[in-house]
C-alpha cells in the first residue's frame, strides 16, 4: 500500500524547492511523486485518520457513535459531533491541525500539481501525463465534496496560495459544485480505465470508473437538498436543477457498468479484499484512500470489537462505531448482509494460551462486521492504526445511483435492471422477485426501495447521514428511528416475539461462530437444552429494566438535524481569517 509517512517525493530525488518547475513537472516520475504528494495529507494525524473517517456522518438511522447517551458530558467532545449539536470550540476539532486544514494542504498540493502539469506536462502529446492531471483533478474533487458535505459553503480554492488569495469568504457551495462537475469532466477524458495501463492496476490510484462514480455522486448532492443560508432546500440555480443531476449520473453509471471494467463479486469477497489489502483493480472497489500499514484507523473505528492482543490482532481496538440498535432486525433473515453488517459480539479480554474468545456486547454496543481483524493476513503494527484502505466508492453504489436517476426521470422498469445484481447477491430468487412488484409498483415505491435498499447495502461505510440530507428526509428518517427504537426497547410491532436470551458458543476460531436467539422461534427449549456451556444473555430486558434506555433513544439527536446537518468552521480558523470568515448563517441559526 501506498506509504503515507514518506516525503511527496522520493527519498533520493531532489525536493521541489530545490527544482525548477519546469523541470519537475515535465518529468513524469516527478510529477506523479508531487501528485501522490495529496495521499499525505489524507493520512494526516487528525485529518481523514483520526477526525472525519471516525466522526463524520453519526448519527444517522443506521450508524451511531457507540453508544449515543445524553448523560455523556465527559467524552471530550465526540458526542456532540455526533448529535448535531457541534459548537465551533468543539474540543476535538478546534485545533490548526484537524481535517478542515489537512483537507485544504491537500488542496494546495492538488492545486500545485495542477498548475505545473498543465503549463509544463505536455498532456496533449503525453497520455501519462494526462492522467496525472485527471488524478490530481480527481483528488481535489474528493477533498471539497467532503468539505462540503461537513461544512457546507466554504472557501473556494482553485489556484495555489498567493498574497491575493490568502484570505478568502466562504464560496456558495453551488459554485464549487458546478467547478467540481467540469473538472471531473475533464479528468474522465484524461484517465485511464482500472487496468488499462500500469498506472490504474490498483484501487489506490484514481482511474476513469472512479471518476465517472465520483461525478454522478457530486451531481446527486448538487441537486438534492441541503443547508444554505436561508434554510433547508434544493439549489435555485438552473444549472444544478435535480432533472439534470440525475442526467448525469444516469449516463456516468451506466458508462461504468456498460464499460466492464469493474465486476461485482460476492458481497463478503469485497471486505475481506480490503482487509487483506488486496488493491488489485477490477473487482468491485473503485478507489480506496490509502493507508500505509502504519497508518489510518478504519479497523480501530468501524471494525469488530478485539478487548485484547490476541490471535487475530495486536491490537486491543475497534468497535467505536456501530450499527443502531434495530438495524440488524431490519434485513430479511435470509439477506446474507445482515449477519455480515451487524455483530452482536467482540472478542474477550481474557486470554486462554493467547487466544480470546468471542463474548456478547449489548444490544446499544453492536459492531460493524464489514471489517474485521480476523480477516487480515498481517499482523498489526501500531497501538491506534491498522493500516487497512478505506474505501471510497463500490460498484454497488453505482448500480443502485443508476437505478435512482433512471427512476427519478421516469424509468422504474430500467431502474430495477440496475438494483436487481445488487440483491441477487444477498437474496433468494423468491425474495428479489417480490421486492420486484414492491418496488416496480410506482415511481414513489421504487423511491421507498432507494432508501432501504442503501441503507441496507452501506451501512458501516459512511454514506447514509448525506444521502438522508440530499433526499430531503433527514428530519422524517430521524424521528422514525427513534419511534423505531420504542418499539425495539418494548418488542412491539415489527419487533413483536423476538426472544429475550440469546445465545453465543464463545468460539476462539473466527469460522465457527454460532449463535441462537436472534431470530424469531429461536427459543425451543429442545434447541436450548443441547447448548451445553454457551454463554446466554438476556438481550431485551434484564432485572425486570429494558437494555436499551431511554437516553440512548433520546441520545440519538437532541436538536432538528435539518438545520444542523453541518459542523461550524472551527473557532481557531474564524480568529484566524482577517474577520472573512464566519458560522452566520450556514448552521440554521437564521
Amino acid at each position: 500500500m501506498t506509504v503515507l509517512g514518506l516525503a511527496s517525493c522520493d527519498l533520493d530525488a531532489p525536493t521541489l524547492s530545490t527544482l525548477d518547475e519546469s523541470t519537475m513537472f515535465s518529468t513524469y516520475a516527478l510529477a506523479e511523486a508531487e501528485v501522490m504528494s495529496v495521499n499525505v495529507s489524507f493520512g494526516e494525524t487528525n485529518s481523514y485518520r483520526g477526525r472525519y473517517l471516525p466522526y463524520y456522518g453519526l448519527n444517522n438511522d443506521v450508524e451511531v457513535g457507540n453508544s449515543p447517551d445524553l448523560t455523556k458530558s465527559n467524552d471530550g467532545g465526540k458526542y456532540d459531533l455526533w448529535t448535531f449539536n457541534t459548537l465551533p470550540t468543539n474540543s476535538q476539532m478546534n485545533t490548526d491541525n484537524n481535517a478542515y486544514a489537512m483537507f485544504y494542504q491537500g488542496v494546495e498540493r492538488a492545486n500545485l500539481a495542477i498548475k505545473g502539469i498543465r503549463q509544463y506536462g505536455d498532456v496533449a502529446k503525453n497520455k501519462d501525463m494526462a492522467h496525472l492531471l485527471g488524478e490530481a483533478l480527481t483528488l481535489r474533487a474528493v477533498l471539497y465534496n467532503d468539505l462540503i458535505k461537513a461544512w457546507g459553503d466554504v472557501p473556494a480554492r482553485f489556484e495555489p496560495n498567493s498574497n491575493e488569495n490568502i484570505y478568502l469568504p466562504r464560496t456558495n457551495k453551488d459554485i464549487i459544485y458546478k467547478q467540481l462537475l467540469a473538472d471531473l469532466k475533464e479528468a474522465e477524458d484524461l484517465c485511464y480505465w482500472p487496468n488499462e495501463n500500469s498506472i490504474t492496476k490498483t484501487t489506490e490510484r484514481v482511474n476513469k470508473a472512479f471518476v465517472k462514480g465520483l461525478r454522478a455522486r457530486l451531481a446527486l448532492y448538487a441537486g438534492g437538498y441541503a443547508l444554505r443560508g436561508d434554510g433547508y432546500r434544493r439549489s435555485n440555480d438552473p444549472d444544478l436543477a435535480p432533472e439534470k443531476m440525475y442526467q448525469i449520473a444516469k449516463e456516468e453509471c451506466e458508462a461504468i457498468i456498460n464499460a466492464g471494467h469493474n465486476k461485482l463479486g460476492s458481497f463478503e469477497e469485497n471486505f475481506r479484499k480490503l482487509c487483506q489489502d488486496n488493491v488489485t483493480a477490477g473487482g468491485e472497489s473503485l478507489w480506496e484512500i490509502p493507508f500505509s500499514a502504519g497508518r489510518g484507523r478504519v479497523l480501530y473505528t468501524w471494525g469488530i470489537k478485539h478487548q485484547a492482543k490476541d490471535q487475530y490482532t495486536q491490537q486491543a481496538q475497534g468497535g467505536t462505531n456501530g450499527p443502531i440498535a434495530y438495524l440488524f432486525y431490519d434485513y430479511d433473515e435470509k439477506d446474507l448482509r445482515r449477519d455480515i453488517t451487524c455483530i452482536p459480539y467482540e472478542w474477550s479480554k481474557e486470554l486462554v494460551n493467547g487466544n480470546a474468545h468471542v463474548t456478547f456486547r449489548a444490544i446499544n454496543k453492536w459492531c460493524f462486521g464489514k471489517l474485521r481483524y480476523e480477516w487480515m493476513n498481517r499482523i498489526v503494527t501500531s497501538t491506534n492504526d491498522d493500516g487497512v484502505n478505506f474505501q471510497y466508492m463500490r460498484l454497488a453504489d453505482v448500480y443502485l445511483m443508476a437505478a435512482e436517476a433512471e427512476n427519478e426521470l421516469g424509468n422504474t422498469a430500467a431502474a430495477w435492471n440496475y438494483m436487481k445484481p445488487v440483491l441477487d447477491r444477498v437474496l433468494p430468487a423468491e425474495k428479489v422477485a417480490a421486492l420486484q412488484a414492491k418496488y416496480t409498483a410506482s415511481k414513489e415505491a421504487f423511491r421507498e426501495g432507494i432508501y432501504d435498499q442503501r441503507a441496507l447495502e452501506f451501512a458501516g461505510e459512511s454514506l447514509r447521514k448525506i444521502d438522508l440530507v440530499r433526499w430531503g428526509i433527514i428530519d422524517e428518517k430521524m424521528a422514525q428511528a427513534k419511534v423505531k427504537l420504542k418499539a425495539l426497547q418494548e418488542r412491539t410491532g415489527a419487533y413483536e416475539g423476538l426472544p429475550n436470551t440469546v445465545y453465543i458458543n464463545n468460539a476462539e476460531d473466527a469460522n465457527n461462530i454460532q449463535m441462537y436467539g436472534f431470530n424469531r422461534g429461536e427459543d425451543d427449549p429442545s434447541i436450548i437444552s443441547t447448548l451445553g456451556e454457551w454463554e446466554k444473555k438476556n438481550w431485551f430486558v434484564s432485572s425486570d429494566k429494558p437494555t436499551l434506555e431511554d437516553s440512548y433513544i433520546d441520545g440519538l439527536y437532541t436538536v432538528q438535524p435539518s438545520t444542523h446537518c453541518l459542523w461550524p468552521i472551527w473557532q481557531t480558523f474564524i480568529d484566524k481569517s482577517n474577520n472573512m470568515l464566519n458560522n452566520n448563517g450556514n448552521l440554521g441559526q437564521l
